[in-house]
């Protein structure tokens, strides 16, 4: 033990003693691992806000078609909706004596390319997301009136809209400037706090407002020789007779099969019920190849640190030639040289990695605030998870096989080679 700690406080000393060298090579590995562990905390951390950007919620429920396609519309506004549910459908799912509640949705319309979402106050205190996090209101309040809106925090901080503004609506979700309901504006009652889900992205109204901008359309065009003013929307119904999708939650979450199964039966209309979870989890699993390459290149930049630390040492053999001799005529036997340069890589990798864990941790409680509030990205300080220690120990294992190669070649000089070099 006594030899182990010699050979560990003489190769502290040598390193110490080409500190000018060495210190690039310690940044490299400590950018290297701050990359490399960087990409796997946002990785993980990224995969849960994206597989959690709806909680709580049991079963999706729209139109029979593709249940993926269903949820990228519903929850994440991408894509098209085949076809509406009716609202007498989302009523007796609603009636239903195993359903707690439901929240209808209803998508079509948007703003300068932000998609516009009819739905109930319910939405407010019922949408969840992140291990059950409801949402917040950074400004005001709920809509109350028909032409209350309130909007989601990127759609606020993008188009610099604030309590009390006006703005029109577009028809369609293209973001057209020709087809506008500027008969009838809406006016700003208030900014939801940032999300990182895609409520952030989306401008929400009541269900009545979307029937009400549309009493006077038919096929996506004005009726020619009809028009009804704002004032006089409430004269008519504005009960909606479809929605895009519902919302729902259950009394008993051990009841979800067999409520999809017995919506998805329903002979009144073709419907599609969709758990969100195990549908994320089909999505994020399309998303593996790019995940993949993500970690590939930070592995690379690694082994490139790594690769340079062997070739230091490598490169300083020829300089330490006779320092090595002496060891070896002083009794050093060949392993104890070998022994001597494993623990100079090793110590420079240990400190590498160690630095880039907390250059890593340093980052994130200094940036961590501005991401969630600017960009509702939720990335923690945190203890580094298993997948973390793992990408460590492969760090110091590949640093053990890059000393091995300098170390190899010092093993293999001869006493009479060292004794011989020139100074």
């Amino acid at each position: 033990m006594s030899k182990f700690w010699y050979l560990l406080r003489l190769a502290g000393q040598s390193a110490w003693n080409r500190k000018g060298t060495l210190l690039l090579v310690l940044l490299s590995i400590t950018l290297s691992t701050t990359l490399l562990l960087g990409i796997e905390r946002v990785r993980n951390q990224a995969r849960d806000n994206f597989a959690q950007a709806i909680s709580g919620t049991d079963l999706v429920v729209g139109a029979r078609g593709s249940g993926l396609q269903l949820l990228l519309y519903a929850v994440f506004h991408m894509g098209g909706a085949a076809n509406n549910m009716g609202w007498d459908s989302a009523q007796r799912i609603a009636a239903r004596q195993d359903v707690a509640w439901t929240v209808p949705l209803s998508l079509g319309d948007s703003h300068k390319g932000f998609p516009v979402v009819a739905t109930t106050t319910d939405f407010f205190t019922r949408y969840q997301y992140r291990r059950h996090t409801s949402l917040q209101f950074a400004q005001g309040g709920p809509f109350d009136g028909i032409f209350d809106v309130v909007l989601g925090s990127e759609v606020a901080k993008k188009t610099g809209y604030a309590l009390g503004d006006h703005i029109v609506l577009s028809h369609g979700a293209g973001g057209t400037q020709l087809a506008q309901h500027a008969d009838k504006p809406f006016t700003v009652c208030g900014i939801l706090a940032p999300t990182g889900t895609p409520v952030d992205r989306g401008l929400y109204i009541s269900l009545a407002a979307m029937e009400a901008i549309h009493i006077d359309w038919r096929g996506g065009a004005p009726v020619p020789g009809f028009h009804v003013r704002a004032d006089q929307v409430t004269a008519f119904n504005l009960t909606p007779k479809s929605i895009t999708a519902l919302l729902v939650g259950l009394k008993s979450r051990a009841r979800v099969f067999a409520a999809q199964r017995e919506i998805n039966a329903n002979q009144a209309e073709a419907l599609t019920g969709v758990m969100p979870g195990v549908a994320l989890d089909q999505l994020w699993g399309m998303l593996r190849t790019g995940e993949s390459a993500l970690r590939l290149i930070s592995w690379l930049v690694t082994v490139t640190g790594l690769a340079g630390l062997a070739a230091v040492i490598l490169a300083g053999l020829g300089e330490r030639r006779r320092e090595l001799a002496i060891l070896r005529a002083a009794g050093a036997s060949p392993l104890d040289i070998v022994a001597l340069l494993l623990m100079e890589g090793m110590l420079l990798v240990l400190t590498g990695a160690l630095a880039g864990l907390t250059v890593l941790s340093t980052i994130i409680a200094a940036a961590g605030p501005y991401l969630a509030s600017h960009y509702g990205l939720a990335i923690t300080l945190s203890w580094p998870e298993r997948g973390e220690w793992l990408l460590l120990g492969g760090i110091m294992a590949a640093g053990v096989l890059a000393s091995l190669i300098p170390a190899w070649r010092a093993y293999r000089m001869s006493l009479a080679d060292g004794l011989n070099a020139s100074i």
